[in-house]
């Protein structure tokens, strides 16, 4: 059981460079809102993007998320997974975020700070390239108005993409195995090797980075406590809109969300799925501004003991198919006696499933794409390390 909520960047924890408590500050440092500029492609979002943003919020008070179009995208990377109505909705969603700008410069510049009256901006501590190769924020960069958060472990949309063309069960355990090596290095390889940028990592779970993404609340009187369930892989807009739809049942809505075990998810739905393990989709639905709770490993009938103990009002499932347990029972036949169960219809009937194959269908391009991306990345690389070796000369130099 996790719980979720809105957050102040204090109950996140702030940077190093923070104010201690009990360090005194001035009225007017006290009054001044510090605002911080992100942006990116944020295609296929996911737990990364989400970590990304939750540590450029512990920077500042006030975060604004800028989003290139697809045409920008196409350009300077390639053809994104997700159309850009489809990527504002996402990050708009990130309950990290206070502002959202569309069609945002794919090369970040103070011009942009200055618009939006951002103190700095802040990107992970990876590169980002234009097509000809030069570094998107080397103009904040050199001005002094740009910070820097790590790069969370284990996740990227190379990643994500591989997962789902190596079409094996247990693909999110198996990045040692063969099959999954002969893949990183046909989808995620340049002709001079790995990228750290761009490569593939295991992601490791731990109690630290779940503390960081929920730090929630309990139910309020008064709260109405919904609760709803599935797997929430890959969590992408059909998700959100869903969990939105949800959300606007009631004034003061407590969502409580059960992610099912990954054995579980792939007894229903087969072939690979989840794509994502627990863990990971924890952290993802964690993100979401529409969740207040998460229950991991929630048992998939919803039963009497599960309602009670929560004091759920209403469970909500979408207009999808609903598989039977395992004994073939219907697995909301309890909240369905109660009269508390609806189905909720978000308008939307994406799935896991299209995304999928969305993906199969460009497999060549997104191919293509990574390769294009990660050989300017080797190509940095290379010349950064050719500048320290002959920095390092130099020092010979004067000592001799």
């Amino acid at each position: 059981m996790i719980k979720n909520g809105h957050h102040q960047a204090s109950e996140l924890g702030q940077p190093a460079e923070a104010n201690p408590v009990g360090t005194a500050c001035s009225p007017e440092k006290r009054r001044r809102s510090v605002r911080v500029w992100c942006d990116g492609c944020y295609d296929m979002v996911h737990y990364g993007h989400s970590n990304q943003l939750r540590q450029a919020k512990a920077m500042g008070d006030y975060l604004i998320v800028g989003v290139h179009t697809d045409e920008e995208i196409s350009k300077h990377k390639g053809p994104p997974v997700f159309t850009q109505a489809e990527r504002y909705k996402m990050v708009r969603a990130i309950k990290w975020v206070d502002e959202m700008v569309e069609d945002a410069p794919y090369v970040t510049t103070l011009d942009t700070l200055d618009k939006y009256n951002c103190d700095f901006c802040v990107h992970g501590d990876d590169i980002t390239l234009t097509v000809d190769g030069k570094d998107t924020y080397e103009e904040v960069k050199t001005s002094g108005r740009y910070r820097e958060c790590k790069r969370t472990q284990g996740v990227s949309t190379t990643d994500l993409v591989g997962r789902m063309l190596l079409m094996t069960k247990a693909h999110h355990s198996n990045i040692g195995s063969s099959d999954y090596q002969q893949h990183t290095d046909n989808f995620g390889r340049g002709p001079k090797g790995h990228s750290p940028w761009t490569g593939v990592s295991q992601f490791l779970q731990t109690s630290q980075k779940i503390i960081q993404f929920a730090s929630g609340k309990e139910p309020q009187p008064g709260d109405t406590i919904i609760y709803v369930a599935g797997a929430f892989d890959l969590f992408h807009i059909g998700h959100v809109d869903f969990l939105e739809a949800v959300h606007k049942l009631s004034d003061k809505p407590y969502i409580i969300v059960g992610l099912h075990f990954d054995q579980e998810v792939n007894r229903y739905k087969g072939k690979n799925y989840p794509i994502m393990n627990v863990h990971e989709r924890t952290l993802s639905v964690l993100a979401c501004r529409y969740v207040s709770e998460v229950v991991i490993g929630a048992p998939y009938a919803v039963s009497k003991d599960l309602l009670d103990h929560f004091k759920v009002d209403l469970v909500c499932h979408g207009k999808t198919e609903v598989f039977l347990d395992q004994d073939g029972s219907d697995p909301y036949a309890v909240p369905r006696s109660r009269d508390i169960l609806r189905i909720v219809d978000s308008r939307n009937n994406l799935t896991t499933d299209d995304i999928v194959q969305r993906i199969i269908k460009n497999r060549l391009l997104f191919e293509a794409r990574n390769q294009k991306k990660e050989a300017k990345e080797m190509a940095v690389i290379q010349a950064m390390k050719q500048r320290e070796e002959e920095k390092a000369k130099e020092r010979v130099q004067e000592v001799l």
